[in-house]
């Protein structure tokens, strides 16, 4: 029998007992000569017993049904706050609300969903926090092994490119033939090598990128373009200011430098390229071209990795990135990122 029914009953049976009581006391208050005056006597063209019976039962019947109703009206937002809590939904409305009768219960239960929130918000920090420790433990395993692998690539392969590139310089130097098919060959097997170098420092650059280490921005450029000047056959020219910017800023400023170097060491056959790093009407402009081969944006951007992770650090700063090359005519990378900086900052800068 559910709730409803049972409050009904209950009602009912009290009520029934209330009236026969009342009845009786008004029989003993008003005592009538005989029993007849109570069948002879009409209301409504009804006996006034059979009256007075339909009166006591449609009485108890109507206070048993609004009772009841109102007990299962409370039991069912009792039972929707329960539905609540248990689907995990934190909205309460007004209508959810108990009446003023359950004000202890709807105490107990707004202390029961401020301990649930704080439970679900506590389980949800351990998540993260997990999540963060699993991400940062992984990234560390990768760096840890791109490491490896340049420390083996650079003692290994980088060393044997190294001398095979001396030996080949030492053998055209010394060679006594002048066959010119032979001259062709030898000099296409010293270019080949030469290249294989560039892109192995290239790569080198991408799975060990030289961080920042607590130096600013001009100062990582200054020291990285310094050092691939004295090892690649690539005129370099740069013109870097000293800008005042956050950390986060300067390290993926420095990353889409890496990666776009990476890039022309290993693709571009360049024979200059240029670095230019600084602020202007609000904006921090980094500008990284080359005289290389080029290449159609529109066909190789979408399936180039490299290009879609210097877009995301781009955006991650609130930055924008634009690519403009040609094929045979080079190519021009520039990164624009709003900061505001007092013009005598930057004035003091050049």
């Amino acid at each position: 029998m559910n709730v409803f029914a049972k409050q009904f009953r209950q009602v009912f049976f009290v009520s029934l007992v209330i009236s026969v009581i009342l009845l009786s006391a008004f029989v003993v208050s008003f005592p009538q000569p005989n029993w007849e005056v109570y069948i002879e006597k009409k209301i409504f063209d009804f006996p006034f017993a059979v009256f007075l019976v339909v009166a006591i039962i449609s009485s108890a019947f109507f206070f048993s049904l609004l009772y009841g109703w109102l007990q299962w009206s409370a039991f069912k937002k009792l039972e929707d706050r329960i539905d609540l809590l248990v689907t995990g939904k934190d909205a309460v409305s007004d209508e959810t609300k108990l009446t003023a009768e359950f004000a202890g219960i709807e105490q107990k239960f707004q202390q029961l969903e401020q301990t649930v929130a704080e439970q679900k918000l506590a389980a949800r920090r351990l998540v993260l926090e997990k999540t963060e420790s699993q991400e940062s433990l992984i990234e560390e395993m990768v760096s840890q092994e791109r490491q490896r692998l340049a420390r083996e690539l650079h003692d290994s392969v980088s060393q044997q490119l190294f001398a095979a590139s001396m030996m080949m310089s030492a053998v055209n130097e010394n060679r006594e033939s002048h066959n010119p098919l032979e001259t062709k060959q030898l000099a296409m097997v010293e270019e080949m090598i030469q290249q294989s170098q560039l892109e192995m420092r290239a790569l080198l650059l991408h799975l060990r990128p030289v961080p920042l280490n607590g130096k600013l921005l001009k100062e990582g450029i200054d020291e990285l373009l310094l050092e691939l000047s004295q090892k690649v056959p690539l005129a370099i020219h740069w013109t870097v200011e000293e800008i005042d910017m956050d950390r986060g800023m300067e390290d993926h400023l420095f990353r889409i430098i890496q990666e776009s170097i990476s890039n022309t060491l290993r693709h571009a056959k360049a024979s200059r390229l240029d670095v230019l790093n600084v602020w202007r009407d609000g904006f921090v402009i980094l500008r990284i071209s080359d005289d290389g081969v080029g290449f159609d944006v529109k066909k190789d951007k979408a399936g180039s990795y490299g290009l879609q992770n210097m877009h995301e650090r781009a955006v991650e700063i609130g930055g924008t990135l634009k690519i403009i090359s040609l094929p045979t005519q080079g190519t021009k990378l520039e990164v624009k990122v709003p900061l505001k900086q007092t013009e005598d900052k930057g004035a003091n800068d050049e």
